[in-house]
C-alpha cells in the first residue's frame, strides 16, 4: 500500500473522531488570546498521543515530532484555535455553547484537521528524516496577531524551521477539494479610525456650525483618490470605509462624527505611502471646511506570499493524493491572514480547503452567523497536510 492509501486508510479509520473533536472545539469556541480553555483541550489529545504541548505564550504552543535524523530538515504546520465576537445563528446540536462567540471561520477545522494529521504522522516516525513541528496559534483575529507574537517568542527556532504550510476552509471551493496561488496570495490589511470635529448645533442653522456630517462625506469621497489617483494600476490595492457614526438627528447637527475603514494592498512601499496619503487627505479636508480630523491608521498583517518552489511541489503533492481535478488554482484574495507573517520569515505554503456541499445545505461565508461545513472537509483536511509534510521530508 502506498503512502497516499495508507493515509486516506488511516483517515477513514479516525473520521468519527475527527468529527467529535470538531464537534467539541465549535461548541466551545473562545475569543483570540482568550483560548485557555481551548489549549487544555489540545493539550490533552496530544498527551493522548504522548505529547507535551510546549507553550510559548499563554494560550499558544507546539509539538515536535521527530523522525530519524531529526536535526537533518525541520518544518512546521500550523493551525490557528481562536473564533470571532459572533452569536452563532444555527440549529445545530454543536452550535457555540458561549453566547456571542462563534468559529465562523473554520479555526475549528484547521485545529482538528492538524491534531488530525499529528495522530497520521506519528505512527510513521520511522519513515522519514527531519521533524515537523506543530504549531497551535492563538489570536489570528485580532491585532497584532497570534504570529507574530509567536515568531517574537521564538516559535521558528530551536531547531530553525526551514519551510512552513498552513490551510484555511474555503466556502467558495466544493468538499473534496483544495485551492493554490503560488507568490502573491493576500493582502496587508491595516484599519482606519478617523474622527472628525467640527460645532453642532440646530439643523435649521447650517451656517452657524460646521458640519461634521457633511465635512466625513467629503473625507470619504476624496479618500477613494488615494487609491484612483495614487496607487500603479498594478498594485491591487482596497480602501474602504465601513462604519459612520454621527449621531445627530432630523434636526440636530452633532459635534462629532467617527469612521472606521479598512487598507489592504499587496507592496509594502506604496502601503506606507498610502498611510501618509490617507492622514493627509483627511486632514486637509477637514481644515478647508473650519474642522479638526483626528487620524489613526493602525498597521495591521503584511501581505502573505507564498514561496513560489514550495507551492510548486505542494500543487504536484496535491495532485497526487487527491487527484488532478481536485486542485484548483486561486485567484487574489484581498482579505487578511496573520499567517502572512510567517511567510515575510521562511518559505511558506498556505492553501484552501474547500467545504461547500449544496446538496447538503446552503453554504454562507466566513464570519456569518450561519457558517458550518461538510464535515466531509476533515478527512481532506487531515490527510492532506499529512501526505504534504511527509512528502516534504521523504522528497
Amino acid at each position: 500500500m502506498n503512502l497516499s492509501d495508507r493515509i486516506k486508510h488511516q483517515v477513514d479509520a479516525n473520521f468519527d473522531e475527527l468529527v467529535a473533536t470538531r464537534r467539541h472545539l465549535h461548541s466551545h469556541p473562545e475569543l483570540s488570546f482568550e483560548e485557555f480553555e481551548t489549549t487544555k483541550f489540545i493539550a490533552d489529545k496530544l498527551k493522548s498521543l504522548g505529547y507535551d504541548l510546549q507553550q510559548i505564550t499563554e494560550t499558544g504552543g507546539y509539538i515536535d515530532i521527530r523522525g530519524e535524523n531529526p536535526d537533518s530538515k525541520v518544518i512546521a504546520l500550523r493551525g490557528d484555535i481562536d473564533a470571532l465576537p459572533i452569536h452563532e445563528k444555527t440549529d445545530k446540536e454543536y452550535a457555540s455553547k458561549n453566547d456571542g462567540v462563534m468559529h465562523a471561520c473554520g479555526h475549528d477545522v484547521h485545529t482538528t484537521c492538524l491534531l488530525g494529521a499529528i495522530q497520521i504522522i506519528d505512527t510513521m516516525k520511522d519513515e522519514f528524516e527531519g521533524t515537523i513541528r506543530c504549531i497551535f496559534q492563538p489570536g489570528e483575529e485580532r491585532l497584532p496577531g497570534g504570529a507574530s507574537i509567536m515568531i517574537k517568542n521564538g516559535v521558528l527556532k530551536k531547531p530553525q524551521v526551514e519551510k512552513i504550510m498552513g490551510q484555511h476552509v474555503m466556502p467558495l471551493i466544493d468538499v473534496g477539494k483544495v485551492g493554490f496561488r503560488s507568490g502573491l496570495y493576500m493582502a496587508s490589511a491595516d484599519e482606519i479610525y478617523i474622527k472628525v470635529i467640527g460645532k453642532g448645533g440646530h439643523g435649521a442653522h447650517p451656517h452657524q456650525n460646521i458640519d461634521p456630517v457633511y465635512i466625513a462625506a467629503q473625507i470619504i469621497t476624496q479618500l477613494q483618490s488615494v487609491v484612483s489617483r495614487h496607487a500603479k494600476p498594478s498594485i491591487p490595492s482596497v480602501l474602504s470605509i465601513g462604519k459612520v457614526i454621527a449621531n445627530g438627528a432630523t434636526n440636530i447637527i452633532p459635534k462629532e462624527v467617527s469612521m472606521e475603514g479598512t487598507f489592504r494592498t499587496y507592496d509594502e512601499e506604496w502601503r506606507n505611502k498610502a498611510h501618509k496619503l490617507i492622514i493627509k487627505t483627511c486632514n486637509e479636508t477637514a481644515q478647508i471646511h473650519g474642522a479638526k480630523c483626528e487620524v489613526e491608521v493602525r498597521k495591521g498583517y503584511p501581505f502573505l506570499k507564498n514561496d513560489e518552489d514550495l507551492t510548486t511541489q505542494t500543487i504536484n503533492w496535491a495532485k497526487e493524493y487527491l487527484g488532478e481535478d481536485n486542485v484548483e488554482e486561486l485567484e487574489l484574495w484581498p482579505a487578511g491572514e496573520d499567517f502572512a507573517y510567517y511567510s515575510q520569515e521562511i518559505p511558506a505554503s498556505f492553501y484552501r480547503l474547500g467545504i461547500r456541499n449544496q446538496n447538503k445545505f446552503d453554504q454562507t461565508m466566513l464570519h456569518t452567523p450561519t457558517f458550518d461545513i461538510d464535515e466531509d472537509a476533515l478527512k481532506i483536511g487531515a490527510g492532506l497536510m499529512a501526505y504534504l509534510a511527509l512528502r516534504e521530508l521523504n522528497q
